[in-house]
């Protein structure tokens, strides 16, 4: 005999089966606007916090920097399964909080008003919420506190640090756009750049022409995005990825694209951009989220409005 508790919890969303999903983790603070509840919090402590989040438990939030993201990821879902309602291979956005109980009711609320499709909530009360990564099978882990990312970094996840800011709003296409050294690929250049300059990563990325790269920190999300990629024609798929890089195409672009092609990973749009500012393509671009390695990269995509995540290396 079926459990009603669980008959009454199947009919709320769409189930996803983890093990097909492409299942991407956020934090509270990455998709909704708590930068003056987390002031409370540092400054006040978590009884004030916790009062402030109780009395205001049906008062939606605003939207954070990662908000258009997951719904882009819904707009794709909704496209997949009007194509075939009985499909698994759906993107599965799950919120991973610090938050207790009690003052993630406030947070529940914020969801539904918001028409956000959060398969689980899991409030953890000060706990290293990044333990469960793996047991929910997370390919994507966003979060606006350093401390979690670089945890989930350390345990094999993807993972990326949002910054609050003001977006503009991006169309209905999902369009993710990743660096290359240090995100996608290993850091491996940018080490000897390091080292010996610009001649000297020039003669070693010639030198190493046919061997690929090692694996960045955002390469099994790319892959796992990827394959979402290809379930659409290239005309009408609602998935655009981009490769925006400092690298030059002539001296360094190829080994790079030798690497895409030896993974299986397929961009729709690759920019070597020489070292060139990256903030004018990425505001024509205009993703939901960019994927880089430097501030400096991030705070010009933050001028221009480009919801941004701090891929941090040194972990």
């Amino acid at each position: 005999m079926a459990d009603p508790e669980s008959t009454i919890l199947n009919t709320s969303v769409n189930q996803k089966d983890a093990k097909e999903a492409l299942v991407i983790a956020v934090t509270t603070r990455a998709i909704f606007n708590l930068e003056k509840e987390h002031e409370i919090f540092l400054t006040k402590g978590k009884d004030e916090y916790l009062k402030h989040q109780q009395m205001n438990e049906n008062n939606p939030l605003e939207q954070g920097t990662a908000f258009a993201f997951v719904q882009a990821v819904q707009f794709v879902n909704k496209q997949l399964l009007e194509r075939n309602p009985e499909e698994k291979r759906l993107f599965d956005v799950i919120v991973l909080s610090n938050n207790s109980p009690e003052s993630g009711l406030r947070i529940i609320n914020s969801a539904k008003h918001h028409g956000l499709e959060i398969s689980k909530f899991c409030f953890v009360s000060d706990e290293d919420s990044t333990q469960y990564l793996k047991t929910h099978n997370v390919k994507l882990f966003l979060s606006a506190d350093r401390k979690d990312v670089r945890n989930a970094l350390q345990r094999g996840v993807s993972a990326a640090l949002i910054f609050q800011q003001e977006i503009q709003t991006p169309n209905t296409q999902l369009r993710v756009v990743f660096d290359g050294d240090a995100v996608l690929f290993s850091d491996e250049t940018e080490r000897v750049f390091r080292e010996e300059g610009l001649e000297g990563a020039i003669k070693y990325e010639k030198h190493m022409e046919n061997v690929p790269m090692g694996e960045g920190p955002l390469k099994t999300f790319a892959l796992h995005l990827g394959k979402m990629r290809k379930m659409f024609d290239q005309g009408d798929s609602p998935i655009r990825t981009y490769l925006v890089t400092a690298r030059s195409g002539r001296d360094m672009g190829i080994r790079a694209i030798k690497t895409l092609r030896e993974w299986g990973l397929a961009i729709d749009e690759a920019f070597f951009m020489d070292g060139a500012p990256k903030g004018p393509i990425l505001s024509k671009i205009q993703p939901h989220i960019f994927f880089d390695d430097g501030l400096h990269n991030i705070q010009g995509a933050r001028d221009v409005g480009i919801p941004s995540a701090l891929v941090p290396w040194d972990c």
